[in-house]
């Protein structure tokens, strides 16, 4: 064996022999008059064996006369695990001698310390005694590379073989719910079950994992982009104070009444989803499965959201946008969540849900400018199509759901189907890479229809085009691949990325802001259209008169 040099590697230290423990022993301690003796188990080896076992150059060579006499009295077939349980000793002895500090031995396959030389040489694991450094070292935890490094040799070995027709048999490893991220419901309700039962905190807690507060928060944001895409031509102007789209009253009446119709539909997806919600690993710690709050609770909390979240929209914003809220509550919690049991279809009444908020949105900033009586049909459905960019906006929050969740999905469908929950990722694998590469492919034409609608600028185009082809390009690679060598993990995060990124380019390049803003840093007038300085009309045979208002640019 190797000599113990500090500075090795410290697979290279795993156990040494009497011999070199001796050689530091004596470098770091006085010499003694009594030496150690040990002897082999067997009288002598044969010349291959030693040379195999006592290679180096720093150990003493065993002489020719001795080899000769080992080779004619000792048959070529001497076993080779020929020494003794206690030759060899842990180098937690050496720690002690030469103040090396001992270092753990790379774990195996299964996360734990390899065997030692006694297991490997002589086959016995429990025969032979053990010392107490070597105990102490083996209690000691390993490392948490050690411990990645041991997860991603187990993920390896359980890789499964997809045989081509094309080709030779090729290895793909298998996604798993370690690479999705964890579910903020069950991050709070830990955090709940930490404080004591009565107190504040744990209740407040539990509340908010109720609400599912990531996926409200991408509703809320997703709402108010489109109230303030609206196009505001007063936008700062002198008279941007009286510019009613954008009012902060409006925006927290809109976000707060989104927040709570929001927080009101997913407490009522859990409490219908009880029991499936126990079957799966990544939504088993939620606070109902936990008992956290009672069936009761949830139930006020969720009636009481609801109804808080609509009047507040309904008195802050306008009916239009109270309506669409009170929608979302009744398809999300009473036609999305049961039809998971009955058919792959309820994807399909998930994405309109999320396609509803952006229309909430644009509905609020377009009733502060109506002109007429600011019913749905004038908000929604404007003679003069004004009203298209609040339906591109839902559009694009319609088919991002399918390149987000069929990833998502694929990830846990052996847990989904353990469930009863139908969804593409089982009942019908090849459906589900289709679809999500379908939707991944509007992404370009969408973008461009924002730019004719005079929603964005032409250059929010090209600037977007990056991220859409990168979603195209992932969305394809997980339809190939069916998921495997990491292609469904690539598409949702992938997915993640591209929704916020979207939304800011958008915001960044909104219809004629950048020319208001250098025009009001400039100085520079705003151009006046059919009037005077004043924006009066001047009557040849009546006093002047003030211009009407109007809608897009007449504003």
């Amino acid at each position: 064996m190797r000599p113990p040099i500090p500075g090795l590697r410290p697979s290279l230290l795993d156990n040494v022999c009497w011999q070199c423990t001796r050689r530091v022993l004596r470098q770091s301690a006085p010499r003694t008059t009594t030496r150690p003796r040990l002897s082999l188990s067997a009288p002598s080896t044969t010349a291959a064996t030693a040379r195999r076992l006592f290679s180096q150059p720093s150990l003493p060579r065993a002489s020719a006369s001795a080899v000769a006499s080992a080779s004619t009295s000792i048959p070529a077939s001497f076993p080779r695990k020929q020494f003794s349980a206690g030759y060899f000793l842990s180098n937690s002895l050496l720690t002690r001698a030469n103040g090396t500090r001992d270092a753990l031995p790379a774990p195996n396959s299964l996360g734990r310390p390899p065997t030692t030389s006694v297991e490997q040489h002589t086959g016995a694991t429990s025969a032979a005694p053990v010392s107490a450094a070597a105990a102490a070292a083996e209690a000691v935890d390993i490392l948490p590379h050690r411990r990645r490094q041991a997860a991603r040799q187990n993920a390896a070995n359980l890789e499964p073989t997809i045989t081509s027709s094309a080709g030779p048999t090729t290895t793909l490893p298998t996604d798993s719910t370690a690479s999705l991220p964890p579910d903020a419901s069950s991050i709070l309700a830990g955090v709940a079950a930490r404080h004591p039962a009565r107190s504040f905190r744990r209740h407040l807690s539990a509340l908010l994992s109720l609400s599912k507060p990531r996926l409200t928060v991408l509703v809320v944001l997703s709402a108010m982009v489109p109230y303030a895409l609206y196009p505001v031509p007063a936008f700062l102007s002198p008279s941007a104070l009286d510019a009613p789209s954008l009012s902060p009253l409006t925006l927290l009446f809109l976000t707060t009444g989104t927040t709570l119709c929001s927080a009101a539909a997913n407490a009522l997806n859990m409490l219908y989803e009880l029991d499936t919600d126990s079957k799966m690993s990544r939504t088993r710690a939620r606070p109902l499965v936990r008992k956290l709050l009672t069936t009761r609770a949830a139930v006020l909390f969720a009636v009481g959201c609801g109804l808080a979240g609509t009047a507040a929209l309904f008195l802050g914003v306008n009916p239009t946008v109270a309506f669409l809220g009170a929608l979302n509550i009744a398809l999300y919690a009473g036609v999305y969540t049961p039809l998971k049991r009955v058919s792959a279809a309820n994807t399909w009444v998930g994405a309109v849900v999320g396609g509803i908020p952006p229309l909430m949105g644009w509905a609020a900033a377009a009733g502060e400018s109506a002109v007429a009586d600011g019913t749905w049909r004038e908000l929604l459905f404007a003679a003069d199509g004004s009203s298209a960019g609040g339906w591109l906006f839902a559009a694009v929050l319609f088919a991002w759901q399918f390149p987000h969740f069929m990833p998502l999905s694929w990830g846990i469908r052996d847990e989904y189907k353990a469930a009863g929950l139908r969804m593409l990722a089982w009942t019908n694998p090849a459906r589900n890479g289709r679809v999500a590469l379908r939707y991944s492919l509007v992404y370009v034409p969408l973008c461009a229809a924002l730019c004719a609608a005079g929603i964005t600028e032409w250059s929010f185009a090209a600037t977007s085009l990056p991220v859409n082809l990168w979603l195209a390009r992932e969305a394809v690679r997980f339809w190939r691949l069916e998921g495997l060598a990491g292609s469904a993990r690539s598409l949702f995060w992938a997915s993640v990325w591209h929704l916020p990124v979207v939304m800011v380019l958008a915001l960044a390049q909104k219809k004629g802001m950048w020319a208001r803003v250098w025009r009001s840093v400039a100085g520079q007038p705003l151009e006046e259209e059919d009037g005077d300085e004043d924006g009066e009309w001047e009557d040849d045979d009546g006093p002047a008169v003030a211009p009407p208002v109007g809608r897009g640019k007449d504003l």
